[in-house]
């Protein structure tokens, strides 16, 4: 279903899987036969081995001279107090042909959960019909964008990375702070008043190859949104898209990512998860560390990555930021040696 226009049947019952994408576009689908399994990872079958693109076959939507380009031009509009933070992203791309089902989705997400197990992993493989949308996700997201435990609610943004062993800059922490607060606020649309606290602030996280600062937001759902028909259209409505993947104020920022971004960002920087509303809970990841795959020209694999831009950003380094959230699973996705 539509969550813009059907979002009220997400909270009468079954188990949904929901993909949201940057732009808006909000799908759910409910599944009547669900399987609870262990956290224990898969075993990784050998014969369904992945077969990814070329390591020299990827492009990106922004080449380095125009990323620091709008590493710039954000500055300016920070300067002339248009806007405080802005995340600028841009997609990476790679031919990769396969059936109108797409590429082996298992494959993809055991080489990940190998090499770079993430917390909120995901794939996502459901084939498109003529009444129907269909959907092909593997993630490594390390990040929450919503958690529901009957009526508590919390979110988790992400702000500030950095290699292992190199100090936090500044920068980082203020960005982490600034989002941290409008996350806040957004929860503030269904929120019980009194109830919206902070139980971690910047916590050092370490993850495959980086490091990164986070921060948790928790609130009780105000009795006119504990799982009525209303809770997820104003919560998605006064959440999404995630801020910690925006920018402060969200309105200025998503302006200002509409002018210097090239591509589409799709389900990277959306929302990928779950909701039970049988059992009242729910998971959503922000939708970082993704691999997508679209049918376009025969099959393209794309993959987000991005930074978030301030007044005390350098443009190098964002660029150079870019590079080291993207550079681990790029690898892991791609294969030296093409096979017919």
């Amino acid at each position: 279903m539509d969550v813009l226009t059907q979002g009220e049947r997400l909270a009468e019952g079954g188990f949904w899987v929901l993909v949201g994408t940057f732009e808006g576009r909000i799908d759910a689908w409910r599944f009547e036969d669900v399987c609870f399994g262990s956290a224990v990872p898969e075993t990784p079958d050998a014969s369904g081995a992945w077969v990814g693109p070329a390591p020299g076959s990827w492009v990106s939507s922004l080449d380095r001279s125009a990323y620091m380009a709008g590493v710039e031009a954000i500055r300016a509009d920070v300067r002339e107090g248009d806007v405080y933070q802005v995340n600028l992203c841009r997609v990476l791309s790679a031919p990769l042909l396969a059936s109108q089902g797409g590429p082996d989705a298992v494959a993809l997400s055991q080489v990940l959960a190998t090499g770079n197990p993430a917390r909120y992993a995901s794939r996502i493989a459901i084939p498109a019909s003529d009444a129907m949308p269909g959907c092909w996700i593997v993630s490594a997201s390390p990040e929450l964008y919503l958690a529901v435990e009957g009526d508590v609610i919390r979110s988790s943004p992400i702000k500030g990375t950095a290699a292992p062993g190199v100090p936090m800059l500044a920068k980082d922490v203020a960005e982490n702070v600034m989002i941290t607060d409008l996350v806040r606020n957004d929860l503030a649309h269904v929120a019980e008043p009194g109830t919206i606290a902070v139980p971690e602030l910047l916590g050092e996280h370490v993850h495959p190859g980086l490091v990164h600062l986070q921060s948790t937001v928790q609130a009780t759902l105000a009795p006119s949104h504990e799982w009525t028909a209303v809770m997820w259209r104003d919560l998605l409505a006064g959440t999404f898209p995630p801020g910690s993947v925006s920018g402060a104020p969200k309105s200025s920022a998503l302006r200002i990512i509409a002018r210097e971004e090239t591509a589409p960002r799709g389900p990277y920087c959306g929302a990928i998860g779950w909701i039970d509303a049988d059992a009242r809970r729910a998971e959503l990841a922000v939708g970082i560390r993704t691999f997508w795959w679209e049918p376009d020209q025969g099959g393209v694999l794309r993959f987000g990555t991005g930074a978030g831009i301030t007044w005390g950003s350098d443009p190098a380094g964002e660029w150079a930021e870019t590079e080291l959230k993207a550079r681990r699973l790029i690898g892991l996705a791609s294969t030296d040696t093409m096979t017919s």
